[in-house]
C-alpha cells in the first residue's frame, strides 16, 4: 500500500497579490511615502504631548500595509507612469513635515542641524563641483576637510605632535597668535582674528595641494582615459594617505581651537545658539553667495558650467579645459579648507572624523543632485536637520547619528536617483 504526500498549493489570490506588488515596486514606494506624511505628523503630535517614550513605531507597518497593498493592486497601472514624480512629492512632503515638527518641539536640535548642515553643504559643494567637471566621486574629500582643520591648527599654534604625549613641537618660526592683538576675542566669539588668518592661509595651501594632487594623480589617469572605478580607487588611496599623515604629525588625541566654555545667546522662539555657530552660519552662506556669483556672473563660471554639460564640445568651442579643471580644484580646495576649519570650530579635531563625515557629505550631494551647487546647499541642510533632530528627539542613539545619512541616501536613491535638483539624462 502506497501513500502520496498531500501538498497545499499557494492560493492563486496570494500569488497574484505578490506578483502585482513585485511589478509595481515604484508605486508601492510612492504610496508608502505619502502614507508616512500623516503618520509622521501624528507621531510629532504624540511626541510633543507625551515624549518619545509613548511612540510605538513598530505599530506603523500594519496600517501602512493595510492601505498600500489594496491601493497598489487597484490603481497601480494608473499610477505607475507618474510614480517617480508622486514619490518625489511625497519625499518633499515628509521633509517639510519633519522640519515643521522639529521647529515646534525640537528647536535646539533644529538649530544644531542647520549649523551641521551648512558644514555638510560646504563640503558637498566641493564634491559636486569635482563631479560636475571631472565626473567622479572624490572619496578623499572628508579627509581633506580634516587635513584643512589640522593645517589651520598648525598655523594657529605653529606646532605638531611631539614624541611624548601632550608635548607638542614647534615647527614654524611664527604663528598667527603672535600677530598684534590676534589672540583677543572678536565680539563674543571664542576666537580672535588669528583663526581667520589661519583659515585664509589654509585655503591657499589646500588650493595648491589639490591642484598638485590633480597634476600628480588624477591628471595622468585623465590622459589615459581611465574609468570611474580607477578614479575612485585612487581617491580612496589618497584618503588613507592623508589620514595616516594626520596621525603621524598630530597624533590621535583630540585638539581644540579654543578650549573652554563658549558663550551662547537666546533667539526668539526660545532658540539657543552659540555665538560661534552664528559665525559658522554666516560664513557658510557668504561662501554660497560667492560661489553663485562666480558660477553665474563670471567668464570662469560660464566655462565651468559649459564643461559640466559637455567637456568635448567645450574643448571644440575654444574653452581651455585644463585651466578650467585647475580652477575647479582650486575652488574646491578653498571650500574644503573653510569647511574643515568651521568643522573644527564646531567640534574637536580628530583624524578619523574625516572618514566619519564622508557619508553625510555624499548623501548631501546626492540628495540635492550631483552636479548642482544649489542642490548641495539644500541637501546639506536637510541631512543636518534630519540627523541632529533624530538624535535629540530620542529616535536614534547618538552613537548611530551618522547612520541617518545612510538611510536618507538609500531612500533618495530609490525614489529619485538624480536628486532633488538633478537633471534627467
Amino acid at each position: 500500500m502506497t501513500t502520496t504526500a498531500e501538498t497545499t498549493p499557494i492560493r492563486p489570490g496570494l500569488t497574484e497579490t505578490l506578483r502585482g506588488l513585485r511589478n509595481h515596486g515604484d508605486v508601492v514606494l510612492a504610496l508608502i511615502l505619502w502614507m508616512l506624511v500623516p503618520f509622521q505628523a501624528a507621531a510629532w503630535l504624540i511626541y510633543g504631548e507625551a515624549g518619545a517614550s509613548d511612540l510605538k513605531w513598530e505599530a506603523l507597518s500594519l496600517p501602512l500595509l493595510a492601505v498600500v497593498v489594496p491601493l497598489t493592486l487597484r490603481y497601480g497601472d494608473a499610477i505607475r507612469p507618474n510614480a517617480e514624480s508622486i514619490a518625489s512629492l511625497g519625499l518633499a512632503a515628509n521633509m517639510a513635515v519633519f522640519t515643521v515638527g522639529a521647529f515646534a518641539w525640537e528647536r535646539d536640535g533644529l538649530v544644531t542641524g542647520v549649523v551641521s548642515g551648512s558644514l555638510f553643504a560646504l563640503g558637498a559643494i566641493g564634491i559636486t563641483l569635482i563631479y560636475g567637471i571631472l565626473k567622479f566621486g572624490h572619496f578623499a574629500h572628508g579627509d581633506s576637510m580634516m587635513l584643512s582643520a589640522y593645517l589651520a591648527f598648525m598655523f594657529l599654534t605653529g606646532s605638531i605632535a611631539g614624541e611624548a604625549q601632550n608635548h607638542d613641537v614647534q615647527i614654524l618660526p611664527f604663528n598667527t597668535r603672535d600677530l598684534p592683538g590676534a589672540a583677543d576675542d572678536i565680539w563674543r566669539f571664542s576666537f580672535g582674528y588669528s583663526l581667520l588668518v589661519a583659515m585664509g592661509l589654509t585655503a591657499l595651501v589646500m588650493a595648491v595641494l589639490l591642484i598638485g594632487l590633480d597634476r600628480a594623480v588624477y591628471g595622468p589617469l585623465r590622459r589615459r582615459g581611465s574609468g570611474i572605478v580607477t578614479y575612485s580607487i585612487a581617491s580612496l588611496g589618497l584618503a588613507l594617505v592623508i589620514r595616516s599623515l594626520m596621525l603621524i604629525f598630530w597624533g590621535s588625541d583630540p585638539r581644540f581651537y579654543s578650549p573652554g566654555i563658549r558663550r551662547s545667546t537666546e533667539l526668539p522662539f526660545q532658540i539657543h545658539i552659540l555665538y560661534d555657530q552664528i559665525f559658522i552660519l554666516g560664513m557658510a552662506f557668504a561662501m554660497m553667495a560667492a560661489l553663485y556669483l562666480l558660477l553665474y556672473r563670471t567668464k570662469l563660471g560660464k566655462s565651468m558650467r559649459a564643461m559640466s554639460d559637455n567637456a568635448d564640445l567645450s574643448r571644440i568651442c575654444g574653452i581651455n579645459t585644463e585651466r578650467t579643471v585647475m580652477w575647479t580644484w582650486a575652488i574646491s580646495g578653498a571650500f574644503v579648507a573653510i569647511a574643515g576649519v568651521m568643522l573644527g570650530l564646531q567640534t574637536q579635531l580628530r583624524p578619523e572624523l574625516g572618514f566619519i563625515i564622508l557619508l553625510p557629505l555624499f548623501a548631501s550631494a546626492i540628495l540635492g543632485g550631483v552636479g548642482s551647487p544649489q542642490g548641495a546647499l539644500v541637501g546639506g541642510l536637510l541631512i543636518g536637520i534630519v540627523q541632529e533632530t533624530s538624535v535629540t528627539s530620542g529616535l536614534v542613539d547618538p552613537g548611530y547619528k551618522f547612520s541617518v545619512a545612510a538611510i536618507v541616501l538609500i531612500v533618495i536613491l530609490l525614489v529619485r536617483p538624480r536628486g532633488l535638483f538633478g537633471r534627467s539624462q
